[in-house]
């Protein structure tokens, strides 16, 4: 009797104690679920907000999966915490919403930019970790984040990493189904939602920085070409690539060729590093003297072609094929 009652006691103990306890934990995870929907929700609003419209009780209730009588408490949890007002049936961010809603996004666009350039994650999954993770990190530590990764300015869909300050530039570009026939353009964005079209795009083989022309466009169908290859789209799909005119810079691009393809000891001179190329990977490439202008040339190559050796600035260094596709080169002449 003793001994069941020693474990009784054992067993209320290990449910209710304070920090380690099964209660404990159970309220902890609550209130990180609860931080969390709060901060999906403003997400929600901020992005309705920049659309030029504004959220509503059933736009928020679609967005986060809930019915209707948890989305009241939701609003009511989120008014009473001064990050939204009720106009009618429209959500308004405060001041102090629209804040966290941007340190959010801010933490989601880093992350993707960290999990597509340095952990090397597929593009079409980074989206569903990003989200995962945003919600862990405080200003200080995203600051530490954007630091390391060398500053960068848009995620890897091309929309804009909000600073610290709170200042979100402008989405640019135009949807390719109102982009002029046969006009080159660049790809500035490509939009992640919903999943299913944006792997489609992944599918096609198009990416950010890419030079594009339209071809064709049908009710039914784009084709664009970049030159070397035809992609075809279905319209609903195409809407959700974002071109823009090119600078001079970019024009300048088109006739260089990444140093991947260069014939092994043919001089080149360094054009640019792509753009989508970010983080950790592009400083490294920048502190090893691939800055414009800089002269390289392949001059050694392995059994297995990658990596494959370099001379910049009389030293020799090695770069793996991907690193080196992104490195755009102007050659010069045969040593």
């Amino acid at each position: 009797m003793i001994v069941w009652m020693v474990l009784l006691a054992g067993c209320i103990l290990w449910v209710v104690l304070p920090r380690v306890g099964l209660l404990a934990h159970y309220r902890a995870w609550r209130a990180t679920r609860e931080r969390e929907q709060v901060e999906d929700a403003l997400k929600h609003l901020l992005n309705r907000e920049h659309l030029g419209r504004h959220a509503t009780p059933e736009s928020l209730g679609g967005a986060l999966g809930l019915p209707r009588a948890a989305v009241m408490r939701l609003i009511a949890k989120m008014e009473e915490q001064g990050l939204l007002e009720t106009r009618g049936i429209e959500l308004h961010l405060t001041a102090e919403g629209e804040r966290w809603a941007l340190h959010v996004v801010r933490a989601h666009r880093l992350w993707e930019r960290y999990l597509a350039d340095e952990a090397r994650m597929p593009l079409e999954r980074v989206h569903a970790e990003a989200h995962r993770r945003e919600h862990m990190l405080t200003a200080d530590q995203l600051d530490e984040l954007e630091a390391a990764m060398g500053y960068p300015r848009r995620d890897p869909h091309g929309d804009p990493i909000p600073s610290r300050e709170g200042i979100l530039l402008n989405s640019v570009g135009t949807p390719l189904t109102a982009w002029p026939l046969d006009t080159p353009g660049r790809i500035v964005h490509l939009e992640d939602e919903p999943a299913i079209a944006y792997e489609q795009i992944l599918a096609a083989g198009l990416h950010l920085g890419q030079t594009i022309r339209v071809l064709e466009r049908t009710p039914q169908r784009l084709v664009l070409s970049d030159g070397e290859n035809e992609y075809r789209l279905a319209p609903t799909v195409a809407a959700n690539v974002n071109v823009a005119p090119l600078t001079e810079a970019e024009a300048a691009r088109n006739h260089a060729m990444p140093l991947s393809e260069l014939p092994l000891r043919q001089t080149a001179e360094v054009v640019a590093i792509d753009d989508t190329l970010q983080g950790f990977t592009r400083r490294r490439l920048l502190d090893l003297g691939l800055t414009p202008g800089a002269v390289v040339y392949p001059e050694l190559q392995n059994a297995f072609a990658d990596p494959r050796a370099y001379r910049v600035r009389g030293t020799l260094i090695a770069l793996r094929q991907d690193q080196a596709s992104r490195i755009l080169v102007r050659p010069r002449s045969l040593n």
